[in-house]
């Protein structure tokens, strides 16, 4: 996938906070660490570094939402993340978003912290980010 592709699935699936943009995928393909699986209908972009990989961000257009895209992509990457040798994966999601967290949790993860205020919205109030963490081996 492209930067730009992966941008303008991003924009499309990241409606209440700011999506992220073409160069910042750019940069972040640029790291020898950082991995994506993935299409341009669904997505995840993730590092690993040593034994511990993190999830930086998952994305499904809306045109594709409730096809088990997202559930897909969780798999294939914990799959490509323990080839590289990780053992335990994290993410952060917003605390509001419950459709995630249950995707999450059915994917093995449970929290594990709490960021206050982390996440920035347009004409709304900061959301919480909860931290959250699964055993890959």
């Amino acid at each position: 996938m492209t930067p730009q592709e992966l941008a303008h699935t991003h924009a499309a699936a990241f409606t209440q906070s700011r999506p992220w943009t073409e160069p910042e995928f750019t940069d972040l393909l640029a790291n020898r660490f950082t991995h994506v699986i993935g299409n341009e209908d669904s997505f995840a972009l993730f590092q690993v570094i040593a034994d511990e990989a993190e999830l930086l961000t998952i994305a499904t257009h809306p045109n594709h939402q409730r096809q088990g895209l997202a559930l897909r992509c969780m798999r294939d990457w914990h799959a490509k993340a323990r080839s590289l040798g990780a053992t335990r994966a994290f993410l952060d999601v917003a605390a509001d978003n419950q459709p995630a967290i249950t995707l999450y949790q059915r994917c093995g993860y449970t929290a594990c912290g709490l960021r206050k205020g982390y996440y920035l919205r347009e004409k709304a109030e900061k959301a919480d980010a909860v931290v959250m963490a699964c055993d890959l081996s």
